[in-house]
């Protein structure tokens, strides 16, 4: 069981997303992290142990950006290195980060193909970042522009490789965040929206 949280706003969201994964710590306290996004580019903290010991108030200057993911780490597949703690990135196509609780359960097959087939490096025996990496896949072997329409396509492919109970946020940078579960919906994913002087903001998280 993890935490994840994911937030696109009017303003800075780092704090919001902060607060939302203490409120979510009880999910998982071996490792925590941010990843925020900011007129395109991404910035990232993250490491073992609980948010108050892995995020601090300086960091809150560095992860700028009104858009970011979060998540928080119970490790049940891959080790406790710091190497596997979330939220993981792949630089093509677009530039995506991944938040993602649950397990996959066809990993094995489905590293063996990334590498063999589609040509893609993993870094770590996360199976957070293999599910990152056959989205990528799906959405660069897509022919048509980046747009929503595009970007459920690719979640379709996700759904017929990817076997298991899955909760899923991808932040693609300067674009948006998309969030989705398992054809089943095991896995808890809460979806929120409020209403700011300046406009709607977006909210998806492990938890109401």
């Amino acid at each position: 069981m993890c935490g994840i949280s994911g937030i696109v706003g009017k303003a800075n969201v780092n704090q919001d997303i902060y607060d939302s994964l203490l409120v979510l710590q009880h999910r998982g306290q071996d490792a925590a992290g941010i990843m925020t996004c900011n007129k395109g580019k991404v910035f990232l903290k993250k490491g073992n142990g609980l948010m108050r010991d892995v995020i601090k108030a300086d960091d809150m200057f560095y992860l700028l950006g009104n858009m970011g993911i979060g998540h928080v780490r119970y490790p049940t597949a891959g080790s406790s290195s710091i190497a596997e703690a979330q939220p993981f990135y792949v630089n093509s196509p677009y530039g995506l980060s991944i938040a993602h609780n649950g397990n996959l359960i066809n990993t094995e097959e489905l590293t063996r193909d990334l590498v063999e087939i589609d040509r893609r490096h993993l870094n770590t025996n996360s199976d957070s970042e293999v599910l990152l990496n056959v989205f990528a896949h799906e959405l660069q072997s897509l022919t048509q522009d980046l747009t929503p329409e595009s970007i459920f396509e690719a979640v379709k492919g996700v759904h017929k490789r990817c076997h298991g109970a899955y909760a899923v946020l991808i932040m693609i940078a300067g674009f948006g965040i998309v969030g989705f579960r398992d054809p089943y919906g095991i896995r808890p994913l809460v979806y929120g929206k409020r209403m700011t002087e300046k406009g709607a903001e977006y909210m998806i998280a492990s938890e109401s």
